[in-house]
């Protein structure tokens, strides 16, 4: 199985090369490409995840079916051998982890969703009874389910950390009317995802969304619901009160912050162990996910 950590397509120009995913312009429409790469910590890892790009881009595309009724996305073709005849020669770079979409105006906004409360979330829940300008109930422990899901965006930086933004924040930029709208369509997007997930045996305990602009519409573009974008646990070890077992890299993250890496120089390369149980735990999301053997 061919590894991808770079991809280049001759006669499209790359518009980016995201930490995970890389973005070619032709015609009007966008060619994304899922690679093999994995991030923590803001660094681009050098070590590449068996199988990652292809589950990513899958999990995405059930994802985006699954929530169309929802709100419109901004997929074209996720069929390969429907690709225009020039990119098949590619096909070692590009079957199951390619998509054309739209080519749209993209809000600098990440649209988080929080139906638990950890991460960077508790910390602040811990110092100020709050998250960004939403006052939660007191006595809450980590990893415990919120009384309702909450809105909680972020900026969407190029490089480096994104920066918490509060609503009322978020509302003078980019408008009241556009915020309560994406405000209103993230919690039912998450909300539809993680009562289905819930059957399948996993708990979202948070997300996020970005959104564009295609024309007067606003729809649902990027990745959606994926182990790097959202916070997966496994439904039947779920213990509130206490760190759970994830699906998403925060195994990667984990082992990390073992090694006595400053998380400031060049990180250092996963060993074979990692990068196994890395690749196994994403086929797993995928497969419970979505009911279907990962093949």
């Amino acid at each position: 199985m061919k590894l991808i950590g770079n991809v280049e397509i001759k006669g499209l120009e790359k518009l980016r090369s995201g930490k995970v995913r890389e973005m070619f312009s032709y015609d009007d429409k966008i060619l994304i490409v899922t690679t093999d790469r994995i991030s923590a910590f803001d660094f681009i890892l050098p070590s590449l995840i068996p199988y990652k790009g292809i589950v990513l881009n899958k999990i995405s595309n059930f994802w985006f079916d699954y929530l169309q009724d929802v709100i419109e996305n901004h997929l074209i073709e996720t069929d390969f051998e429907k690709f225009p005849k020039f990119l098949k020669k590619y096909k070692d770079n590009l079957n199951g982890r390619s998509v054309i979409v739209k080519k749209v105006k993209v809000y600098p906004i990440e649209c988080v969703v929080r139906g638990y409360i950890t991460g960077s979330a508790w910390e602040e829940y811990k110092n100020t009874g709050m998250i960004g300008d939403l006052k939660l109930p007191s006595g809450l422990s980590i990893c415990d389910r919120l009384p309702e899901a909450i809105f909680t965006p972020t900026t969407k930086e190029i490089s480096g950390h994104d920066i918490a933004l509060t609503i009322n924040k978020a509302k003078r930029i980019f408008g009241a009317e556009t915020i309560n709208f994406l405000k209103e369509k993230s919690i039912e997007l998450y909300l539809k995802a993680s009562e289905y997930a819930m059957r399948q045996g996993i708990i979202i305990a948070d997300t996020k969304f970005e959104f564009g602009t295609d024309g007067d519409r606003i729809i649902l573009v990027d990745e959606v619901l994926t182990p790097d974008s959202s916070r997966f646990w496994p439904l039947n070890e779920y213990r509130p009160g206490q760190k759970q077992k994830s699906f998403d890299k925060q195994f990667v993250r984990d082992y990390l912050l073992s090694t006595g890496w400053d998380r400031k120089s060049e990180p250092p390369e996963l060993p074979p162990d990692v990068i196994k149980k890395t690749s196994e735990r994403y086929i797993e999301a995928y497969e419970k996910i979505t009911g279907e053997r990962f093949e």
